[in-house]
């Protein structure tokens, strides 16, 4: 490999270089110059000479400039490139979803110098998705679980979640990344499977090889399934990107410059007044800094917001021009007998800890009549559509049961759980925890509202009805009654109890008759009173 900067052409015959048609290793070596460099001439380099390259114009081209990863023929491999080359709408979409964050990523992973592939794993994560959340907690673009944020130090409480946040989730993804190459020596597959399965099942597998005198690479491990299909996604995808025209793919041109620009706004702010002022829609706002959960920015920072390039200068210019409590909005509250910290922050969609300091109250304790000041959104909550709460209620509307189901609604109580209230109502916490758009380890709260999916049961009133029809063909007068289950009773019991059929009871109140009742259940039953001799 050329040891030296790359000599221009004479000044009468400039020719630029085309990176694409380099080898490898002077690709790379054109590649790490242009990243060293970014771009700008040599002080002692003539005005009329060109430069060394062509500029890429879009971000697709540039990625494939500092691919490192060796793509063997293997049949994995080949099985992910078939399904991306068979789904073009979806790499158009994925394409489209980066356009935010891709030019941002390759600028990180090339300072760095690590292999540009790097730069699409958020595709095989999360497919640009900030916002992904998975069965196994894993939030954000880069996937992050809790324990592993929590080891970058990736911050996480009711305002903000770092997992999501487009700056420190990548910084957190890299460092993670690096540690793991330098971990295996730099071998990066090696990196890359470990970063999604876990350090230690990369390692139980390598033991395994080695104590059967096996080779300890990627291909050659017995790791999970999803694993042994991640590496092999990114490598296709990487194939994909560098020859998109060869194989049918449209991507969409992310341009290869900053999409945008950090501004420092110094506390807390209102992301609806933060667009006005920026003059962009509100979901541009939360789509560059998706970290924050609520209508506002955390109070305890990062006081900092992503906006678009061609804002950016305005939009620090205005806020420069506001004191801290201007860039919210306030309610005078006087506390009422009843009222709790926690009530007020539900009422008033804040934090218990934004009120305790706006208001310098140690502890939880307020009293009536005490005068507070409440921060509170300056719009109506569904104007927030991408805070967390107006993302869980989208995921409850578009998330449907089987056929033959129908949705209520189950308000949390105390001492329930994803499990009791499961069993319940005759479904699965993975399914509770779908229809929610949550994991099914995630804690749930009282008074949490949750969407749930149900066999249908036959309308009261339809129940009611046929009774009552059935009593006056016999000329009987029929009684509805609520029945409390006692310990050793059984349906078989009931029945006879009260001289009606099994399958009635069965269907007037929607019971498993395999199962066993339990002491407290409320029936529902339909009696004729003429006939209880």
């Amino acid at each position: 490999m050329l040891a030296d900067k790359p000599q221009s052409k004479p000044a009468a015959q400039p020719e630029p270089i085309d990176y694409s048609q380099l080898a490898l290793p002077e690709r790379q070596l054109y590649t790490n110059y242009h990243a060293a460099q970014r771009c700008e001439h040599s002080a002692s380099q003539p005005d009329n000479e060109q430069p060394y390259w062509i500029e890429p114009s879009t971000v697709w081209q540039r990625i494939p400039l500092g691919y490192q990863l060796a793509r063997p023929e293997k049949p994995r491999l080949q099985a992910e490139f078939n399904w991306y080359k068979r789904h073009p709408s979806y790499m158009a979409r994925v394409s489209e979803r980066a356009e935010r964050y891709a030019h941002y990523i390759i600028e990180q992973v090339e300072q760095r110098g690590m292999p540009s592939e790097i730069a699409l794993l958020p595709i095989v994560e999360s497919a640009f998705d900030p916002f992904a959340y998975s069965h196994g907690r894993a939030s954000g673009m880069w996937q992050f679980i809790p324990g592993t944020a929590k080891m970058f130090k990736l911050k996480s409480n009711w305002w903000y979640d770092g997992r999501r946040d487009t700056l420190d989730s990548t910084q957190a993804a890299l460092d993670y990344l690096e540690y793991l190459a330098n971990s295996y020596d730099g071998d990066w597959l090696l990196a890359l499977a470990a970063y999604n399965s876990g350090q230690g099942t990369v390692n139980k597998a390598i033991r395994k090889n080695r104590k059967k005198g096996k080779a300890t690479d990627f291909w050659a491990l017995d790791l999970p399934r999803e694993t042994r299909s991640y590496v092999p996604k990114l490598l296709a995808l990487a194939k994909l990107i560098e020859h998109p025209q060869r194989y049918g793919l449209k991507l969409h041109p992310v341009a290869n410059q900053p999409y945008f620009a950090v501004v420092e706004v110094g506390s807390q702010i209102d992301l609806a007044q933060a667009a006005e002022m920026a003059e962009v829609d509100i979901e541009e706002i939360y789509k560059l800094n998706p970290g924050f959960n609520r209508w506002a920015t955390d109070p305890e920072g990062p006081h900092r917001l992503l906006v678009p390039t061609g804002s950016a200068s305005a939009f620090s210019d205005k806020v420069s021009q506001l004191s801290k409590t201007e860039r919210l909005h306030w309610q005078r509250y006087t506390v009422k007998s009843g009222d709790s910290l926690l009530l007020l922050a539900k009422r008033f969609n804040t934090g218990v800890e934004t009120i305790r300091q706006v208001n310098d109250i140690k502890g939880n304790i307020i009293r009536s009549g005490q005068k507070l000041m409440i921060p509170m959104a300056s719009q109506q909550s569904h104007h927030y559509a991408y805070s967390a709460k107006q993302r869980s209620e989208k995921i409850k509307t578009s998330r449907k049961g089987a056929a033959g189901t129908v949705q209520i609604f189950h308000q949390v109580q105390n001492g329930e759980s994803l499990w009791t209230i499961a069993r319940k109502h005759g479904v699965s916490s993975k399914q509770i925890a779908h229809w929610n758009g949550f994991a099914p380890k995630d804690l749930i709260r009282p008074g949490q509202k949750l969407s749930l999916w149900v066999k249908a049961k036959p309308a009261a009133e339809k129940v009611a009805s046929l009774a009552l029809a059935k009593a006056q063909q016999r000329e009987a007068v029929m009684k509805k009654l609520g029945y409390t289950v006692r310990s050793g009773d059984s349906l078989a019991g009931i029945a006879d109890k009260f001289k009606v059929k099994l399958e009635d009871i069965i269907t007037w109140n929607s019971v498993n008759p395999k199962k066993y009742l339990q002491p407290g259940q409320r029936l529902t039953l339909y009696v004729d009173v003429m006939n209880r001799h």
